[in-house]
């Protein structure tokens, strides 16, 4: 994995993708229930404590090693294997002819059989 890093700008040069992905989950929807209050001359900003939950949402993103990029970010309600494939068949989209290396935690959800079989598919 290291290499790969290493390697990540010769083969962007190359038409190689070089892509680290991770999520985030449990990343609490709030929405606050009053306005803050603007600043004003020697008073700083008034920012209301009260909030109404809207659940929690869960952010899979892509950062391209070589270019310091994040490549299609996705976020919804869950962190499923469809949620995942789904998250990847938007990445490779951005660049269907390229060439990708994908970079992910031994999560379940990275070594399922639909991923296997989307894999196999874009060879």
């Amino acid at each position: 994995m290291c290499t790969l890093y290493h390697q990540a700008q010769e083969l962007h040069e190359q038409g190689v993708h070089v892509i680290s992905t991770d999520e985030k989950t449990g990343i609490q929807a709030l929405e606050p229930i009053h306005p803050s209050h603007p600043t004003r001359p020697g008073r700083p900003q008034a920012v209301e404590f009260e909030y109404t939950r809207h659940g929690t949402q869960a952010l899979i993103a892509n950062f391209e090693v070589a270019t310091g990029q994040i490549l299609a970010p996705s976020i919804g309600d869950t962190r499923t294997e469809a949620d995942f494939l789904a998250h990847l068949t938007a990445t490779v989209d951005t660049d269907p002819q390229g060439e990708w290396i994908f970079i992910c935690d031994q999560l379940n959800i990275h070594q399922s059989a639909s991923l296997v079989e989307f894999v196999a598919r874009a060879l």
